[in-house]
């Protein structure tokens, strides 16, 4: 089988088919593919004059922005690797995600710029563009270039994922897994030329990058980006730009739902609404059923570009709780102990600069979920539980040890524990315990300030619970279960 052509192609390829069709909608900013194409080529000279070429990383720090679009395809078009970053990160968390990958160029917005400059001569050579500056003038200043097309097994995006070691890693995508994973989505989801896809979930993430913006931009469709999620924001674009497809977490579904806007809101566009992060309530279910729009669910990971497993609408309720079937180019098996194992060419072949991890995360060619399913005689499988720690809160997947690498960091705390528990807005919220020194005179609520700007808000713990002792097994492995039954789990 020949691999398909790299991403850097994607926008002169859709100039040529489609070049009047809009791309991109951000406010009033409408982009037609042929606009986009020139954009792409444009900013992509002006990168190679700043000395990027093939193998070299270029970050975006950033909301949803057509200039995200704009980054990842000029860099590929490069031979370039993009990196994205979590605009919720803390201020250190990000400056070690720029240490782990050594970008040449950060595209930047909202003011990051001056975060960013050079304080030492450790990151001199990290070149930061501001949107709506000097990023701009790059692209109206540069002669279009060529772009390249690139081998598809070569690296084209790096994307953090939540580790269970406490330090985020970045998932190696190729070119050939991302649109692997583009044309999986394509063919079960059945998306159609004439898509308009609003997207306020960040893209940044694999789920909102990989299951709607590149199947979207691969059918030719339209992206309408915001740069967060705001109910009435969405609800008066669903009716002006006629969308008919939305991606969001259940949190942010709910959140539509609860408005007092939802009952008369018009939703005749709206064909599917994508869903990942967290299963359906089948409450939620029948609150869309009734207004028309049918749910895709499904199951992923950054590993896998990320779709895995995908629930139809046609079955939404009669396997509701099951995360679905395999997607069309994926296979899923089951290990001796209910393990999910997937391959396909839309999943990864390791860590960025982790080889320990990576051959940790592989079993004879199959990647290694984590998590624990079993499968009905439909094919329909269901997720029970998780080999590893994380949880996912409003959608974000948390680590517990990295939480406790920072809770362990105060000065007064010699021991933690996190765990997930359940809530009704988040999903799972994060639960600490924390052993205090001697003397100490810290309380829940001051560990919590503390912690403000060194972690992420949603991965701060809700509650803090002072002990004196934390559960231990005979080899000195925190007692987890033991932590969670003492939660009533």
């Amino acid at each position: 089988m020949t691999p398909p052509p790299g991403l850097g192609t994607w926008t002169a390829r859709r100039a040529r088919n489609s070049p009047e069709r809009v791309a991109l909608v951000a406010g009033p900013t409408r982009v037609t593919y042929a606009q986009l194409d020139d954009r792409v080529r444009r900013l992509a000279a002006g990168l190679r004059g700043l000395g990027v070429g093939p193998g070299d990383r270029v970050a975006y720090l950033g909301p949803n922005h057509p200039a995200f679009v704009e980054t990842m395809f000029a860099t590929t078009g490069l031979g370039a690797v993009f990196v994205p970053l979590n605009t919720r990160l803390a201020a250190a968390e990000i400056a070690f995600a720029l240490a782990d990958t050594t970008p040449r160029v950060v595209v930047t917005t909202d003011g990051r710029k001056a975060s960013l400059l050079p304080s030492d001569d450790s990151n001199d050579a990290l070149l930061p563009l501001e949107v709506g500056g000097d990023y701009d003038d790059l692209i109206t200043t540069s002669d279009p270039a060529d772009l390249v097309d690139a081998d598809p097994d070569a690296l084209a995006v790096l994307m953090f994922t939540s580790g269970t070691t406490g330090r985020p890693k970045a998932a190696c995508l190729t070119h050939a897994n991302l649109t692997w994973n583009a044309i999986n989505v394509v063919v079960d989801v059945d998306l159609r030329s004439d898509e308009v896809c609003l997207l306020s979930a960040p893209l940044f993430h694999a789920a909102a990058l990989g299951m709607t913006c590149l199947p979207v931009l691969l059918k030719g469709g339209t992206l309408v980006l915001e740069p967060a999620f705001d109910v009435d924001r969405t609800l008066d674009l669903v009716e002006s730009e006629r969308v008919t497809v939305m991606f969001g977490v259940p949190t942010m579904f709910a959140t539509i739902a609860r408005s007092p806007r939802f009952a008369d809101a018009d939703l005749s566009s709206v064909r599917y609404l994508l869903c990942g992060g967290a299963p359906v309530p089948p409450a939620l279910l029948e609150v869309y059923a009734a207004r028309g729009p049918a749910f895709l669910q499904g199951y992923g990971m950054t590993e896998a570009a990320p779709g895995v497993l995908l629930l139809d609408p046609a079955h939404a309720r009669s396997k509701v709780g099951t995360a679905g079937r395999p997607h069309f180019f994926s296979d899923v098996a089951l290990s001796d102990v209910g393990e999910i194992l997937v391959r396909g060419p839309h999943v990864v072949a390791g860590y960025w600069q982790r080889p320990a991890e990576t051959a940790a995360a592989f079993d004879a060619g199959w990647f290694r979920s984590g998590d624990v399913a079993e499968v009905d005689d439909d094919g329909f499988h269901r997720i029970v539980d998780r080999v590893k720690d994380l949880y996912i809160s409003g959608g974000e997947n948390v680590s517990p040890a990295e939480v406790e690498g920072v809770l362990g960091g105060h000065p007064e705390v010699v021991d933690v524990a996190v765990v997930g528990v359940p809530d009704d807005r988040w999903g799972e919220v994060g639960h600490a315990w924390v052993v205090l020194a001697d003397g100490a005179a810290s309380t829940p609520a001051d560990l919590v300030g503390w912690l403000d700007g060194r972690l992420a808000r949603f991965k701060t713990p809700r509650t803090v619970e002072v002990v004196d002792a934390l559960p231990r097994n005979p080899t000195g492995k925190l007692d987890k279960p033991a932590l969670r039954r003492s939660l009533g789990q």
